[in-house]
């Protein structure tokens, strides 16, 4: 056959086109052109869409900043649009994991999301909510409906809490969920602790790297009513849930779980909602408290510490099913590891054994009181972002990382601890951090971590190759790569160079799609 040299040039380009977009269909999960065509023009339909044209998002240092503003379907349709693709990764590694720890399939967990918890949801919220869905089928991501949305946003409570007091409530012979175990490291300090007399606070979120290594999400809120929101996110889920956070009005949040904790009430709210609406709407300790009683199911029960900059004032506000506590100061600290302090709730409400310092919530508890008064007076962000990443183990007295450190690595073997024996080498711990005070707070902004905060680097495969009672995770845990402490603001744009090439990627896009087609 005989071509010349356009031709030939011609047949080639073409090649490279229909590669490109065979390409884009196979790791998007889509099965035809349109959809391809669909993703190209993702950038003309942004621009075009006027409930779209108020929100963005970029990439930094390991985060995905998303800005979500309007009325509560609109910051939902923005959401579920914005990151479509990363929902539905997510999904994935929620819905196995619920589903092979409490034994329960999938359409369990969207019967509890339908009947016990979307009824008590507020209206608003219940448009957030309807929101996603809307934005991502509008991007072409259809599989996912109400049901499972509701359901992703209380992975925290159903799983942990709500099926093991079903387990006890219907004597299940041999209940196959666990209590809930270790969830973060946090602490905030002022007056006579701090290097300036200003608020410091930090947190690192505890969870299974299979959800860490995909909770990266930036969430700058705007809301119609209520203050506007600056905290790290999961994808999918309305409330920062691990839970880090400052609002316009000055407070800042933050807490640790309560280690085997048990309780739950089928008649409350769920705790995603409430602690979205505390963050959207206090503005003021007393406030938050408030809201967070309102209709307090018992899920996901946690100490939260918290801090209201106006004032200067810190507290920490336990919070079971049964009691809760509040204390406060204007000049101590506050720590969190997974430990009650109220002997009501350590009696009426866990398990938890508060004399065995071998336990990870105790050994860091004592490591905080540590480092407290080691650093009286000099503490600030760059203490606290060292804070999170120490690995010295108080129950041996040695460095190194494992469950016992604050920067928490269950994968590493832990003598002794009670978490440790009962999943040994479990892949979670610390998956990020962030660091604020009273400055950053006046400005809305705050630095974060992605991955461990001490640096060290997860890898799936060679983690599954060593401990394959774990393949289970197999088809959804993925690298957690440790990142830079970045600083976030609220309002904040990408610097323009990065916009402008994502802008020409999918433009030159657009245009071997648009070729193709026609």
């Amino acid at each position: 056959m005989n071509c010349d040299r356009n031709q030939l040039s011609f047949v080639t380009l073409v090649a490279l086109g229909i590669a490109l977009i065979a390409a884009a269909v196979f790791f998007s999960g889509k099965a035809g052109i349109v959809n391809a065509c669909g993703t190209a023009a993702l950038a003309q339909r942004h621009a075009d869409d006027p409930v779209l044209a108020k929100a963005y998002r970029f990439e930094r240092g390991g985060w995905i900043y998303v800005h979500l503003e309007g009325a509560p379907h609109d910051i939902g349709y923005q959401h579920g649009y914005l990151l479509a693709p990363e929902i539905s990764d997510a999904f994935a590694a929620v819905s196995s994991e619920m589903t092979y720890t409490s034994k329960r399939d999938w359409n369990f967990f969207r019967r509890a999301a339908h009947t016990m918890m979307w009824p008590k949801i507020d209206v608003d919220y219940q448009s957030e909510l309807a929101g996603i869905v809307d934005g991502m089928r509008a991007r072409g991501y259809t599989k996912l409906d109400q049901d499972d949305i509701v359901a992703m946003n209380g992975f925290m409570e159903l799983a942990d809490y709500y099926v093991p007091w079903l387990d006890k409530q219907t004597a299940t012979a041999a209940p196959a969920s666990k209590p809930p175990e270790e969830h973060c490291s946090a602490f905030v300090a002022t007056g006579s602790y701090t290097k300036d007399h200003q608020i410091v606070m930090a947190h690192n979120n505890w969870t299974s790297y299979n959800y860490g290594a995909r909770w990266n999400i930036i969430f700058d809120i705007v809301p119609q009513r209520g203050y506007s929101m600056l905290m790290d996110g999961f994808p999918g889920v309305i409330a920062s849930d691990d839970d880090f956070g400052v609002n316009s009005d000055g407070l800042m949040v933050t807490e640790t779980t309560i280690t085997d904790f048990h309780g739950w009430d089928p008649n409350g709210k769920p705790e995603f909602v409430r602690a979205r609406k505390a963050m959207q709407f206090a503005g003021s300790i007393d406030e938050y408290v408030k809201i967070m009683l309102d209709g307090n199911n018992g899920g996901y029960a946690n100490d939260w510490l918290l801090a209201d900059r106006k004032t200067g004032e810190i507290a920490r506000f336990e919070l079971g099913l049964l009691h809760n506590k509040v204390w406060r100061t204007k000049d101590g600290y506050y720590v969190g590891s997974n430990f009650a302090s109220d002997p009501a709730v350590l009696k009426d409400e866990t398990t938890f054994d508060a004399n065995d310092m071998a336990a990870s919530a105790n050994a860091r508890h004592a490591r905080w009181d540590e480092l407290m008064a080691a650093n009286q007076g000099k503490i600030d962000t760059t203490l606290a972002e060292a804070f999170l990443a120490d690995h010295y183990d108080t129950y041996t007295k040695k460095t190194g990382p494992n469950r016992r450190t604050l920067c928490g690595h269950g994968d590493m073997a832990t003598e002794g601890d009670p978490g440790f024996a009962r999943t040994p080498y479990n892949p979670a711990g610390s998956v990020e951090g962030k660091v604020i005070d009273t400055h950053m707070a006046e400005s809305m902004t705050f630095v974060a971590h992605t991955g461990h905060p001490c640096g060290t680097n997860f890898k799936a495969r060679e983690f599954l190759a060593a401990h394959p009672e774990y393949s289970w995770q197999a088809s959804t845990l993925i690298d957690m790569d440790a990142g830079p402490w970045t600083q976030f603001r609220s309002g904040e744009h990408a610097p323009s160079g990065e916009a402008e090439e994502k802008l020409v990627t999918s433009s030159w896009f657009s245009l071997w799609a648009s070729a193709l087609v026609t």
